[in-house]
């Protein structure tokens, strides 16, 4: 049985329309539950909650909040980079690539991109991977928007999407990973993300990644704790989500959002504070929770990066920079890369 046959065959394929379809993993494919993932992070000395659970319903709705502060620069700063590679990225592209987004987008981002796509093709493909059954719900909307548009959606984390598609065909992609998560990893995790994402391109594929630089600290701090406490409330959302998922008994008014900008370290450092000494009780985790007063909880690092940085982390982990956007602040930055 060849390789494309088999990683099909551990995918269940699901069509909506004749320009919507997606794929997703059987059920044997088992992940950890939140329950378990929970457990084992607060179950321990240096207690943290992994970011991928501040986005559930409420959590998503604040943090588009949060991306329209007039704090938070990172979204309208690369949306105007975006903007102003209209007219550059179709040098790069042409009628034989397909675009692919790690993580579901329906906002202006995505849409800045299908634009380029859409006038440079009859037919225009786009795979959205994304762990959320969101998928399919973004990419209805877009389907409105878009006549040439056909969507193949892969539910499933980004390493095992790209792995499938991979396997999936010999057509050019240009892959997306915009934002700034890719601040979120550690430097070690993230240079193991890069490098499974180069060894499942395919030689011709591209590569667009969005990555915060270094800045005044002021504007850095002020951008992850604005004036209005959305970014606080967002944070603390996340206990919010553990007491009605987990059957917790989290009180939210013992807890506050601190958050710092770590200059040596270069990242912004969020956590959850305790106010008091409290126990906690989590009871889908089966797990009593005791906390001192002002300990912390580790909820997301947001790392920031030099131009030099970025340019060694990407040659390091086999890549090669075809082109470097940049804002007039130079504040964020968008870098184009092929396989090396």
């Amino acid at each position: 049985m060849n390789k494309t046959v088999q990683k099909n065959l551990d995918y269940k394929k699901f069509v909506v329309d004749s320009n919507l379809q997606y794929f997703k993993p059987h059920a044997s494919k088992i992940e950890k539950t939140f329950a378990d993932e929970i457990s084992f992070s607060l179950d321990r000395n240096s207690k943290f909650i992994p970011p991928k659970f501040f986005y559930d319903k409420r959590g998503s709705d604040l943090f588009e909040t949060i991306c329209s502060l007039p704090e938070y620069y990172p979204t309208r700063t690369e949306i105007q980079i975006l903007k102003n590679l209209q007219d550059e990225l179709p040098s790069f592209i042409d009628e034989s690539f397909r675009l692919v987004e790690l993580g579901s987008g329906a906002s202006v981002k995505t849409r800045l991109i299908l634009d380029i796509f859409t006038k440079l093709q009859s037919k225009t493909e786009y795979f959205p991977i994304d762990i959320s059954e969101i998928l399919t719900e973004s990419s209805e909307q877009l389907l409105r928007d878009y006549d040439s548009l056909h969507i193949t959606g892969i539910v499933d984390t980004y390493e095992g999407g790209l792995e499938f598609l991979k396997n999936y065909d010999d057509k050019k992609n240009l892959i997306l990973f915009l934002g700034s998560s890719f601040g979120n990893f550690s430097h070690s995790d993230g240079k193991e993300f890069l490098e499974k994402i180069n060894s499942t391109m395919k030689s011709g594929d591209l590569f667009l990644i969005g990555l915060d630089l270094v800045k005044d600290s002021e504007i850095l701090e002020s951008a992850y704790d604005d004036s209005q406490g959305v970014t606080a409330k967002f944070n603390l959302n996340v206990l919010s989500r553990i007491n009605d998922e987990l059957d917790a008994d989290f009180n939210l008014n013992n807890f506050s959002h601190h958050s710092l900008y770590n200059k040596e370290d270069q990242r912004i450092e969020m956590y959850l504070k305790s106010l008091v000494n409290q126990s906690v009780l989590i009871s889908k985790s089966n797990l009593l929770l005791d906390l001192k007063k002002n300990e912390l909880i580790h909820t997301e690092y947001s790392h920031k990066y030099t131009l030099e940085q970025i340019n060694d982390l990407l040659e390091s982990t086999g890549f090669k920079i075809n082109h470097v956007w940049l804002d007039d602040k130079t504040y964020f930055s968008l870098t184009l890369v092929s396989k090396n």
